[in-house]
């Protein structure tokens, strides 16, 4: 499961069982922490989920902006407060494909591209730590 931390929506993916397709699952609306950890231990559950990325906007530098520091601290509670472990991986240009994504699908309107577009770019992280872990084929 990967999610896109923002700070009024959070975009959630998911995998396939065989941890080689990312697809996105939904878009939530933030509430406390407390609310918000509540929601991901139920997807978890629900989904049999054993690992949850946590997207982290590093500068194009690679350093730590406030937003980035932001991350760190909610990522640290949320991880003591669901059951299966979770890891911080690089959003660098996730969502800025998932806007290309969805214009490319012919998704135009601007409202809409811009209730999906948290769940696709939680997508495109998902995918690119699977792409990563991804065993090559002998």
């Amino acid at each position: 499961m990967a999610i896109d931390l923002g700070e009024k929506r959070i975009g959630i993916a998911l995998s396939d069982p065989t941890r080689l397709l990312a697809s996105s699952h939904t878009v939530l609306e933030r509430m406390s922490r407390r609310d918000d950890f509540a929601r991901y231990q139920a997807i978890i559950d629900a989904f049999d989920v054993t690992l949850v990325l946590m997207g982290l906007p590093l500068s194009l530098d690679g350093s730590d902006s406030a937003m980035t520091r932001w991350v760190r601290d909610y990522s640290a509670e949320c991880a003591a407060a669901i059951s299966v472990p979770l890891q911080l991986w690089d959003e660098t240009y996730t969502t800025k494909q998932a806007h290309t994504s969805l214009k490319a699908r012919g998704v135009s309107h601007h409202n809409k591209r811009k209730e999906r577009v948290d769940a696709v770019a939680a997508a495109f992280l998902l995918q690119d730590y699977l792409d990563a872990h991804t065993l090559p084929s002998a």
